[in-house]
């Protein structure tokens, strides 16, 4: 049997529907009670089926113009009743299944974020031994963790920069004032006279004048670190400007120990730029060529010209910059490992020359270095 739809008549005739054996036997026992104000009720037949009758009583202005009865077999109704328990179980299953996937889902994406978040934890106490995981496949979760890894490197570097400037300020600063001050004291109670207090007194003034240069180098540092850094450009012939410079420093050089060659080309090249600008950059490629060099070594300073540029490469015959140290060299206060025994500053040379070769359109580029040697380059536009 199969769900029926009728529709009577305030009379109780039947007005639509297809009648059929289950509702004929049921108007013939006068079985559906159309009158009886239950909606719903059950109905059995003789032969043992059960029935659902459903009727809804149709008015107009408050009187009874007809109903409309829907027949349904229990069976059928029970079936519907298990299709949908199944289907609940199923939608049930299916939302369980998912809440899971996306539980562990979660947890998965959650773990290395959480291990950042601790490490941030980490950093702000001052700790920068962070170790994250290294399986992680997604994507994004491991550039996270990749550039969040640089980053503690880098304050890990800075941090020891930071600790080593201040270090080496204090020694540097303190190194001059104790011998300035022992000098002045011996002059000052007369325990040497003559020529030896005046060459005491040369000392001192050669040493007040270093510790006025550590303090423009900051100044000026800090000045050009902010920006403030004044150019003033004009067209020149770079190959007398390469020869005049190269000479001015060979002679203030008080040793002759380092050769010096000049490579210009035969034809003249011209760019427009700031003289005194090139020369701070040239004197300190020079001076850490000069320091760079054991024995009887070589620098050579070479000009080319190319399309919308000029490159001036320095180059000299020391041991060269170790390769853990090549990414540090332009950092502020970097100081090598070599040099901090052997030679006093405050690590401002090399980030102080690229700022002013960027000043001037350009840039200061570690070209390459081994055990033969070290070449810088400095590009400037034409």
């Amino acid at each position: 049997y199969k769900p029926t739809l009728l529709i009577f008549d305030e009379h109780g005739d039947v007005l639509f529907g297809n009648t059929g054996p289950v509702a004929e036997e049921l108007l013939q026992n006068n079985q559906l009670h159309l009158q009886d104000e239950k909606s719903v009720e059950q109905i059995t037949l003789r032969h043992g089926d059960k029935f659902y009758v459903v009727k809804r009583k149709l008015e107009s202005n408050t009187q009874t113009i007809g109903w409309v009865v829907l027949l349904s077999p229990e069976k059928e109704i029970a079936r519907s009743t298990e299709e949908l328990k199944l289907l609940a179980i199923m939608l049930g299953s299916l939302g369980l299944l998912g809440w899971v996937v996306i539980y562990l889902l979660t947890r998965k994406l959650s773990e290395p974020i959480k291990d950042v978040a601790d490490a941030a934890k980490q950093i702000v106490t001052g700790n920068y031994d962070i170790h994250f995981q290294k399986n992680v496949k997604e994507k994004e979760i491991y550039e996270l963790i990749h550039s969040f890894k640089d980053m503690t490197d880098r304050l890990r570097q800075l941090e020891l920069m930071r600790t080593e400037l201040l270090a080496g300020v204090t020694h540097e600063l303190k190194t001059p004032v104790t011998s300035i001050s022992g000098l002045v004291q011996a002059v000052r109670d007369e325990i040497v006279t003559g020529e030896e207090s005046k060459e005491f007194l040369e000392i001192c003034a050669k040493e007040t004048n270093r510790l006025q240069k550590m303090v423009e180098d900051l100044l000026d540092f800090n000045t050009y670190a902010m920006g403030d850094m004044k150019v003033s450009k004009e067209l020149l012939n770079m190959n007398e400007l390469i020869q005049e410079i190269t000479h001015q420093w060979l002679i203030v050089q008080e040793e002759d120990s380092v050769k010096l060659t000049t490579l210009l080309p035969e034809q003249s090249i011209t760019a427009a730029t700031d003289p005194l600008r090139v020369q701070q950059i040239l004197y300190n490629l020079l001076n850490n060529a000069k320091q760079a060099v054991v024995g009887n070594g070589t620098i050579e300073v070479s000009l080319s010209g190319h399309e919308r540029e000029i490159r001036i490469d320095v180059q000299d015959s020391g041991t060269g910059i170790p390769e853990e140290e090549r990414h540090l060299i332009f950092e502020r206060f970097f100081r090598g490992k070599q040099k901090k025994h052997k030679v006093r500053g405050l690590g401002l040379g090399l980030p102080f020359s690229r700022m002013m070769a960027k000043s001037l359109g350009g840039d200061l580029q570690l070209k390459q270095s081994s055990d033969a040697g070290t070449t810088f380059t400095i590009v400037l536009p034409k």
